[in-house]
């Protein structure tokens, strides 16, 4: 609640408080972030001492929550500007606050020039997320050029030590999970690239270096957005420590035109005391219920032709899959590259979105009637943000790819990017989008986008740096219209594997294509990384061949299986290839899977850990699933019983299977024994029934 005869607002969720307050110069200071505090109590922040200040910074660095540049500013700072006569620092004065019961606005404006910044900040009943962003209003007849509008700076309270825990990576080695010191100065993750990216994701996470994954305190924080992006964790000589997230990375600018607005991304925020595992599962509740389009909707077993067919696509292989693909159990069957335009090879035909007359000389139809009777729906592969050089797209159009004069078009996998940002180039790929679903009964797309910016240039464009934001809100527009004329439509998003991953495309998607590494082995971290944030409801996971296309590893059955199990399951093998003895272990494979999807895909995660065995339980009302796997027992000790959480003390719990039962207090302090085979690759799925 706000207390306005101090200043100070209450940003309360249903365990948290984050409390902001304006001192006599309305600079807004971060004065708390933890457990919630009712309103004496808040006001009660503002006796505390102050920090002792220096000459030159006089004690402001990491700890004003909202950081525009000004005087004696001296780090990072979220908002940056340049006036038409070169003034960059911003003299702003609070002028109102705007309250309803799940959103708060704070209103700054200049006081010379018409600049005024709306500081939003929005809870939930059922969340201790926050949802921040920033709105920008140029009220004059001049255009002021934004330099940096970071959506949210969050002031982390006063701890011992600092841990900053972040997601790292690259094209098939995504949401690499490390955990390190926090060194004094600016540490800067971001993306460069025009999208998410493979090299890093919008979250992270700060501690005191004590927590574990089921207690202690975490600060967390994601950024809504799918484009270029940066976050910047500042800690101060002083020791204290501030976390700024925004679009946009240096040193791009853009104008902000006389009477335009400029609306930041989401950057949400989260406490949590009850350790990394407890944050991971507040994400995904959050996502459930507040991000997702269908958040109840169990995602179907899928089936993908890449690995069966590559670029050798005709109407008839795809028809022979399906059908081996429906008997093995799977619900959606996915067409990827290669039935388009001239799209024989990954040199041409991108952007000519008309399937291949040689291929399907009766168009699509044949194929989709054949799946649909087959009892599953039908998906695509598309990439509309891409063009070859080698299609009629190209040919019609080539000023409709990022370029810049006097320089070369330089292709990565025989392609460039469309400029999306351009209002033509979007309407054209949506009006292809949408052709291709209206003639077509078309259930799926399987949306990708592989290969990053080069030559961002907009020839002719008098504010050309607008590309980096223009495309993202263009594919989010876009997407939107779909799914508005289409409702059924579904969506995964695909960027080279993990390289679009985030809150702002989950908005509008129902999965993301997780990693194109799809070994099993590597998986396991890689699905770890990814579940800091992500649930398991949007984790696309391949079962694939073995040896594996991309590693070469050999693995058994049930362990890429049972690794797949703790996502959203597909299958994408040439199942052309596997043995009758393999189809019908698969087959009884995806039968378990589709047992327990609902509690997988919409249950709690929690990480388990014991010796050489790693795994997750998911749970849900009164079934709880166990998944689990060791690459190779140490010296040939036993495995150890594996702990799980949340069970009720007093409750009895069945195995579906073998009809053990267990009480939930042994569960809790002794565990479980898996009895895995003591091979190497061992794995297991348990599904307990809490008996009444």
């Amino acid at each position: 609640m706000p207390a306005r005869d101090t200043r100070l607002w209450t940003i309360d969720t249903p365990n948290t408080s984050y409390v902001v307050a304006l001192d006599e110069d309305d600079r807004l200071h971060g004065l708390h972030w933890g457990p919630r505090l009712h309103r004496e109590q808040a006001v009660s922040l503002l006796d505390l001492p102050k920090p002792t200040g220096r000459p030159l910074t006089d004690g402001r660095d990491a700890v004003l929550d909202f950081n525009p540049a000004s005087a004696l500013r001296y780090g990072p700072t979220g908002l940056q500007v340049r006036f038409g006569d070169g003034t960059r620092d911003l003299e702003l004065t609070f002028t109102e606050s705007i309250e309803t019961e799940q959103e708060l606005t704070l209103v700054f404006a200049d006081v010379h020039y018409p600049l005024e910044a709306r500081v939003h900040y929005r809870v939930f009943p059922d969340s201790d997320v926050i949802e921040r962003s920033m709105t920008l209003c140029n009220n004059g007849i001049d255009p002021i050029t934004i330099l940096r509008a970071d959506s949210a700076t969050w002031i982390v309270p006063e701890l011992e030590d600092y841990r900053l825990s972040q997601l790292h990576g690259e094209w098939a080695a995504e949401t690499q999970l490390t955990r390190t010191s926090l060194p004094v100065g600016e540490t800067v993750i971001g993306s460069r690239r025009g999208t998410t990216s493979n090299q890093a994701n919008p979250w992270l996470a700060v501690d005191d270096g004590t927590a574990s994954e089921s207690h202690g305190r975490v600060w967390a924080t994601v950024l809504a957005w799918s484009g270029t992006w940066r976050m910047t964790v500042e800690k101060a000589p002083s020791g204290r420590v501030a976390v700024s997230a925004g679009f946009g990375h240096d040193p791009i600018a853009i104008s902000l035109k006389a009477g335009e607005d400029l609306e930041t991304p989401i950057a949400a925020g989260l406490y949590t005391e009850d350790g990394f595992a407890g944050a991971a599962a507040a994400w995904h509740e959050y996502a459930l219920a507040h991000v997702l389009p269908h958040p109840e909707e169990v995602r179907p077993v899928l089936y993908n032709s890449w690995e069966a067919t590559e670029f050798d696509i005709t109407a008839e292989s795809q028809i022979a899959l399906a059908e081996k693909a429906a008997a093995m159990g799977c619900e959606l069957f996915v067409m990827d590259d290669g039935w388009f335009g001239a799209r024989v090879n990954d040199r041409a035909g991108l952007g000519d979105w008309t399937p291949n007359p040689d291929r399907f000389p009766d168009g699509l139809g044949p194929l989709i009637k054949r799946v649909h009777e087959a009892g599953m729906r039908f998906g695509i592969w598309v990439e509309p943000e891409m063009v070859n050089p080698d299609s009629d797209l190209y040919r019609a159009h080539p000023d409709w790819v990022y370029h810049q004069p006097h320089r070369r078009r330089t292709e990565i996998r025989n392609q460039l990017v469309l400029n999306l940002a351009r209002p033509e180039v979007a309407d054209w790929i949506h009006g292809r989008l949408d052709d291709l679903l209206r003639t077509n009964e078309i259930d799926f797309f399987k949306w990708d986008m592989n290969r990053p910016f080069t030559e961002a240039g907009w020839p002719g464009e008098e504010d050309p740096d607008r590309l980096w934001f223009e495309h993202t809100r263009n594919l989010y527009r876009i997407i939107d219209r779909l799914r508005a004329d289409h409702p059924a439509l579904r969506i995964e998003s695909c960027s080279s594997g993990g390289g679009r991953v985030d809150f702002g495309i989950l908005r509008r998607t129902d999965q993301v294509w997780t990693s194109d590494n799809t070994d099993a082995a590597d998986r396991i971290e890689i699905q770890e990384g990814f579940a800091q944030a992500y649930p398991a409801r949007v984790m696309g996971a391949w079962v694939t061949d073995s040896p594996n296309p991309y590693t070469c590893r050999e693995l058994p059955l049930d362990f890429r299986f049972h690794v797949a199990m703790a996502g959203t399951m597909a299958v994408g093998g040439n199942l052309h290839n596997w043995t009758e003895s393999e189809l019908e272990r698969g087959a009884a494979l995806v039968a378990d899977y589709r047992r327990v999807r609902q509690t997988v895909q919409l249950g709690r995660r929690s990480p388990l850990r014991a010796g050489e065995v790693n795994g997750v339980q998911y749970s849900r009302g009164e079934e709880t699933v166990v998944l689990a796997w060791r690459r190779a027992r140490r010296l040939g000790y036993r495995d150890p019983l594996v702990k799980l959480f949340g069970l009720d003390p007093v409750g009895r719990y069945r195995e579906e299977d073998s009809d053990r039962v267990h009480h939930g207090a042994v569960l809790a302090s002794h565990g479980l024994d898996l009895r895995l085979a003591p091979d190497d690759y061992a794995s297991t799925m348990i599904r307990l029934i809490k008996e009444s």
